[in-house]
């Protein structure tokens, strides 16, 4: 039987991430290693195309990549723009007759492709300009849905959280397509 041997999605010695961030504050260390989470979802997806984004991992699963980058746009937005700056936005993706749409709509269309790395950047340049206004991660916002109270220390822990998560996901999703693996 022959081995298998995984190789990485990017080449160690040129890997864009920095090693984490070193003496920063707290905000600073937060906002690093959300930024190193953004960028690793960013290098699992690239060179890769509609049809290959959009791949199924197994069945009954609607996951993919692009899925997953429909998703963090999504959660980007109601965190930080519907939650935290209380715009009146619509919802990514989502609706009452398809919460999953976001994942469901990750269809094999370069135009979808297109739209939702659009969406994600868009989101994620909101939310790092709303986090670097912050002058205190103590300050509390209101949960829409629940009306418990979050803090923005809360808020960055839990979107590390949420792409440490996904990012797992999307290791073993860009296995499944060419093989490589996240380190």
């Amino acid at each position: 039987m022959a081995e298998h041997r995984a190789f990485f999605f990017v080449d160690p010695a040129t890997d864009p991430r920095e090693g984490g961030p070193t003496l920063r504050d707290e905000k600073g260390t937060l906002q690093e290693y959300l930024r190193a989470h953004r960028l690793t979802l960013e290098l699992k997806c690239a060179d890769l195309d509609a049809e290959q984004l959009a791949r199924r991992s197994v069945p009954p699963s609607t996951m993919s990549l692009l899925g997953l980058v429909r998703h963090l746009a999504h959660v980007e937005r109601v965190w930080f723009r519907i939650r935290c700056a209380q715009q009146d936005v619509p919802l990514l993706y989502q609706t009452p007759e398809d919460p999953d749409g976001d994942f469901n709509g990750a269809v094999a269309d370069p135009a979808v492709v297109e739209e939702a790395w659009a969406r994600w950047r868009e989101e994620v340049a909101f939310a790092e300009q709303y986090v670097e206004g912050c002058a205190d991660l103590s300050t509390t916002y209101t949960h829409t849905r629940t009306g418990e109270l979050f803090s923005m220390r809360e808020l960055l822990v839990h979107m590390i959280e949420e792409y440490a998560r996904h990012n797992g996901h999307a290791d073993f999703l860009r296995e499944c397509v060419d093989g490589r693996v996240g380190m």
